[in-house]
């Protein structure tokens, strides 16, 4: 039920998420934050959320769900996605 693991952080852009398809007695944890300062948002059907460019993200639900998502930001160049090794994530 992952999307976007490992998670990682891009430089230069943001993402936008879009959760839906989302059953009630279902969520999805977002996560986001610093590296060493990691937090999770808790997403139900149709919530979005914007990470920026300092932020990892990465989502985990409890059931199925679908996503879109979008970035922003300097497309010039897509070679900054800095991927986040799981032992530096707290």
């Amino acid at each position: 039920m992952w999307n976007t693991m490992p998670a990682h952080l891009h430089t230069r852009r943001m993402e936008v998420y879009l959760y839906f398809d989302i059953d009630a007695d279902n969520v999805v944890f977002h996560l986001m934050g610093e590296t060493n300062d990691t937090r999770h948002l808790v997403m139900r059907d149709r919530e979005a959320v914007i990470s920026p460019s300092w932020s990892i993200h990465a989502g985990m639900g409890t059931g199925s769900y679908t996503f879109i998502w979008a970035m922003a930001g300097e497309n010039q160049s897509f070679t900054d996605m800095d991927a986040v090794e799981m032992a530096e994530l707290r």
